[in-house]
């Protein structure tokens, strides 16, 4: 065998890399979990929050619209609630309706006139977090108004013209 060869040969064979090749894998994986676990669980609290925002929003709008049009107090309440439970499982809020509604009115809700107030109010509880549920508070409250006006000129009495 030539000298080059056996050069080359023992070159080869000798440990030229330092001895902390491969640590910037570990340091990398490690620094994106920790970093990846945070924005996750943030990315699903806000999602959940804007969805109870859009819920409470939407039905606190049409409760009030549901009230404003209503012939009678019976069929007022029992649109409202109907339409604050389908816009609370239309977002994947799971909350009793007629819990989560209060309705105000100056005099008489039903008068010509009227101004109607509707408030919707949810918690949201945060993802992931059952196990502490009796020692933190965990959920987060989101609440929305809307008003409406009875039309002035509305028929009374229950018929309609």
């Amino acid at each position: 065998m030539s000298r080059a060869a056996r050069w080359l040969r023992a070159r080869r064979h000798t440990d030229t890399t330092p001895p902390d090749a491969g640590n910037a894998i570990v340091e990398f994986l490690g620094v994106a979990l920790l970093l990846l676990v945070p924005v996750v669980y943030l990315s699903l609290t806000l999602g959940r929050l804007q969805a109870a925002t859009f819920a409470v929003d939407g039905a606190a709008r049409e409760a009030a619209r549901a009230v404003a049009t209503a012939d009678d107090a019976a069929s007022a309440e029992q649109r409202m609630l109907a339409a604050v439970g389908l816009a609370l499982a239309d977002q994947g809020v799971d909350a009793d309706p007629a819990g989560a509604t209060t309705v105000t009115c100056e005099d008489d809700c039903l008068a010509p006139g009227a101004t109607i107030t509707v408030q919707v109010g949810v918690e949201v509880p945060l993802p992931g977090t059952g196990w502490l549920q009796g020692v933190v508070p965990l959920a987060v409250p989101v609440t929305a108004t809307a008003t409406a006006v009875r039309d002035s000129w509305v028929a009374t009495g229950g018929t309609r013209p």
